[in-house]
């Protein structure tokens, strides 16, 4: 055997020894740096969007791992299909919109036996549903608000074209229901025609049109109170109403896409609820991270209210912050409002 030979087995022999210390390390790496913190968003989506930058504000604050995952439709069975796959690589802690209220049983059970941790954010999950806590808008309550102001909007007389969106979300009805009762209250007030059952701007575009178009002169405000209606019903009625001698249709919406601000901000729509979907992430994460801790939740169930806002054209440039702050004095009242501290041996 040449020098030359004997030289190049004892480089491959350091090589393999070198690759194989790489892959070793790079398993140990992933093992330790498996995130706490599953945040599930169930679709790609504004909405989402912001519910993911509050679990990033949080991770950013508090040196916490959050993984954000975005899933590729909004069904139970995709939720169900990428929750098990984090649950098999060992993740601990989940924050997840449930979908199906009803559906999303199951899979909290699931992960609740298995030893994990999860949180609902959103929209509340069906009674009996195994997690602790639902971290969200008070649906029933920022929807009767928006009809309120609305109503105020219209001096307490008037007829209302209400836009919901997708009929099987489960906010949607309890919305319905809020803004009935609120409008009942008032003999003066009536919804003239509802709108519903829509899931992308482009079709609440088309719909909201073919009511105006309709019933246009009998229309004297209008309600949404979802995101893509109240898009689509702030550009339109942006349209209309600097139309030269045209009625001016008030309007209330739900939701803050920054077109939807550009019309508050110019005058051409009145305003819009501020939900706090950076709240539903920030929140979610904190009581996620507190219970991987040891806390333990007070009740069995707990909702906690995230807050909204009216925005108009007096705050439109700082209602952010605001909702921000809120966030944070939620956050720091957690453990003596909501949870108990780790048992001590």
């Amino acid at each position: 055997m040449t020098r030359n030979n004997i030289l190049l087995i004892v480089t491959l022999v350091a090589l393999g020894l070198i690759l194989g210390a790489i892959k070793l390390v790079q398993r140990s790496g992933q093992a330790t740096e498996l995130e706490p913190i599953v945040l599930y968003e169930p679709l790609p989506h504004p909405y989402c969007t912001a519910v993911g930058e509050g679990g990033a504000a949080y991770a950013r604050e508090h040196g916490t791992g959050v993984r954000i995952v975005v899933g590729q439709e909004s069904t139970q069975a995709n939720v169900n299909s990428n929750i098990e796959s984090m649950y098999t690589l060992g993740y601990r802690a989940f924050a997840i919109y449930p979908v199906d209220p009803a559906g999303s049983k199951g899979l909290f059970s699931r992960l609740r036996q298995g030893g994990r941790f999860v949180v609902a954010y959103g929209a509340q999950p069906e009674a009996g549903t195994e997690t602790p806590f639902a971290v969200a808008t008070d649906t029933h309550g920022a929807a009767a608000l928006a009809a309120e102001k609305l109503i105020e909007l219209l001096g307490r007389r008037g007829r209302i074209l209400n836009v919901l969106e997708s009929a099987t979300d489960a906010n949607t009805s309890i919305r319905k229901a809020a803004i009935e009762a609120t409008v009942a209250k008032y003999p003066d007030v009536q919804i003239i025609q509802t709108v519903g059952d829509v899931t992308t701007e482009q079709k609440a575009r088309e719909k909201i049109e073919s009511a105006l178009v309709a019933r246009g002169e009998e229309v004297d405000g209008v309600i949404c109170t979802g995101y893509t209606t109240t898009v689509a019903a702030a550009m339109l009625l942006s349209e209309h109403n600097r139309r030269p001698g045209a009625k001016t249709i008030r309007f209330v919406g739900l939701d803050t896409d920054e077109r939807v601000l550009a019309a508050i901000r110019n005058g051409s729509i009145d305003m819009t609820l501020a939900q706090n979907p950076f709240g539903h992430g920030y929140i979610s994460c904190a009581l996620l991270d507190l219970l991987v801790q040891g806390w333990r939740p007070s009740k069995d169930y707990q909702f906690i209210d995230s807050g909204c806002v009216v925005v108009t054209r007096d705050n439109v440039d700082s209602f952010q912050a605001g909702i921000e702050a809120m966030t944070r004095v939620i956050v720091a009242e957690l453990p003596t409002r909501y949870l108990e501290p780790p048992e001590t041996e």
